[in-house]
């Protein structure tokens, strides 16, 4: 369809087309000029707000006699646009491309064709990129704390009119506003409909810590389970590729993380930085980071195991085993160092910038050097506690490493108290609570293994080439 009609039958498809009023940032904004009809469609947070006022006060100041001799869209813009960058078309496909791009587009009563005018302003990054999910390669831009730069930052690399974005007030003092994005006929309806049931019905007063407050509205009652039931991201490019692919994106207010659902366990192990490689090193690296991480939730239990019972030692093994005894139980070493790693954690946290690297690199060097001197800690408790410290930032999510330590630790009290049946037990129980745990939208958490779904499996233990699941 062309802008060549009836100027109500015309506004009302051009609006369906880009999505407007689905989606709270695509605005209308009607005027009349003497007794003819006006709209100007826009992205709010794509425009340069000041050029788009301009233009605003120049028609809305227009001489109405002139105005009504006007009867073609070239003719508008010489005449009552008086803007460097404008153009003229009659197609609505390009129109609507021009819109979500973040360009202004004017249709008049009475007027063949649609004005174009380029007002784009796009948010920038701050000199820093996000904390979290850093890339070897790629763009350095992160979200921020403006939900309205934030959808803006989506919306420039997904400039699809199936991108619905729709606003939600929570909170009956904070009234904190959260929007939810995903891709008609991508994201499945019903886990759709579940995600906004369930944000609609949240009745709190406030949600003063942002995503944390609200993910514990949306899974109550699961306080006891470490696992993350969402998976969070502060890169456009990744919240962009997720929604692509029919996941759903909450953006709050104030936060500059944005929940990605549904999120797996096997989610968790996959990492921006994967798809900035050729698919070969991108397997590798994932397959790495598998190996690796799930050798933190194995190898601190399975050596106090072998060691507490040293007739389950082969003799090719006979390394693992302690020379010099002290008299602190390996347990306590354990779990001491598991405390000092979190303690030197939250003192970095804590420290100033230009000290925190150095204060974390000698606190661990000067604690473990000292404690195997004074006897405290055996050399081998160190060794493995170090791997398993390094071992957990393989994977970009903080939350997932928390779980593991949790499920170590448990595993490790059950196995001090009944050795090896307490040993089976603890691997037990974890595996119950990955399969009992259900995320955010009721799915299976070890899905797609448990449902079996073998290609999905697939794809997200190998990095397949990008055109093989993206074909326009």
């Amino acid at each position: 369809m062309d802008f060549n009609g009836e100027y109500n039958a015309v506004c009302a498809a051009f609006e369906q087309a880009i999505g407007c009023g689905r989606s709270f940032d695509l605005v209308a904004r009607a005027f009349r000029i003497g007794n003819r009809a006006l709209k100007l469609y826009f992205v709010n947070g794509l425009i340069a707000t000041d050029s788009a006022v301009k233009i605003l006060g120049d028609l809305l100041t227009a001489d109405a006699n002139e105005y009504r001799t006007v009867r073609d869209a070239q003719a508008l813009a010489e005449r009552f646009v008086p803007y460097v960058e404008t153009r003229t078309t009659a197609d609505m496909q390009t129109a609507v491309a021009a819109v979500l791009s973040g360009q202004a587009v004017l249709v008049a009563e009475g007027v063949q064709g649609a004005v174009l005018a380029d007002v784009r302003k796009y948010a920038s990054r701050t000199p820093d990129e996000p904390e979290n999910n850093r890339v070897l390669l790629g763009p350095h831009e992160g979200f921020n704390e403006v939900l309205l730069q934030n959808t803006a930052l989506l919306r420039r690399r997904l400039r699809d009119p199936a991108l619905t974005i729709t606003l939600l007030q929570i909170g009956t003092r904070s009234k904190l506003d959260v929007a939810v994005c995903s891709v008609d006929g991508k994201a499945d309806p019903k886990m759709l409909e579940t995600v906004l049931s369930k944000l609609q019905n949240i009745r709190v007063e406030t949600l003063a810590m942002a995503q944390e407050s609200l993910l514990e509205c949306l899974v109550p009652g699961r306080h006891f389970n470490p696992f993350p039931r969402v998976r969070y991201t502060e890169r456009p490019d990744s919240a962009a590729a997720s929604v692509a692919e029919g996941s759903i994106l909450v953006i709050t207010d104030n936060s500059p993380a944005v929940m990605v659902i549904p999120a797996g366990f096997f989610d968790f192990l996959q990492d921006t930085n994967d798809f900035y490689f050729p698919p070969m090193l991108g397997s590798f690296l994932r397959m790495v980071r598998l190996f690796v991480f799930s050798s933190t939730m194995f190898l601190t239990p399975v050596w106090y195991l072998l060691v507490r019972n040293p007739q389950y030692i082969p003799p090719w093994l006979d390394f693992i085993r302690i020379d010099k005894p002290i008299a602190v139980p390996v347990l306590v070493q354990l779990v001491a160092i598991e405390l000092v790693i979190d303690a030197l954690k939250l003192a970095s946290i804590n420290t100033p910038n230009s000290l925190s690297n150095s204060f974390s690199v000698i606190g661990a060097l000067v604690l473990g050097q000292f404690a195997v001197e004074a006897r405290w800690l055996t050399a081998e408790v160190v060794f493995y506690m170090a791997f398993v410290a390094v071992a957990n930032f393989t994977q970009p999510s903080f939350e997932m490493g928390h779980a593991y330590k949790m499920a170590r630790l448990f595993v490790l009290a059950l196995t001090a108290l009944f050795n090896l049946w307490g040993f089976i037990a603890g691997y037990a129980v974890v595996f119950a609570v990955l399969v009992t745990t259900k995320n955010v939208v009721g799915q299976s958490y070890l899905y797609p293994l448990i449902p079996l779904n073998l290609p999905k499996l697939g794809r997200l233990l190998i990095r397949r080439p990008i055109h093989r699941d993206n074909v326009g």
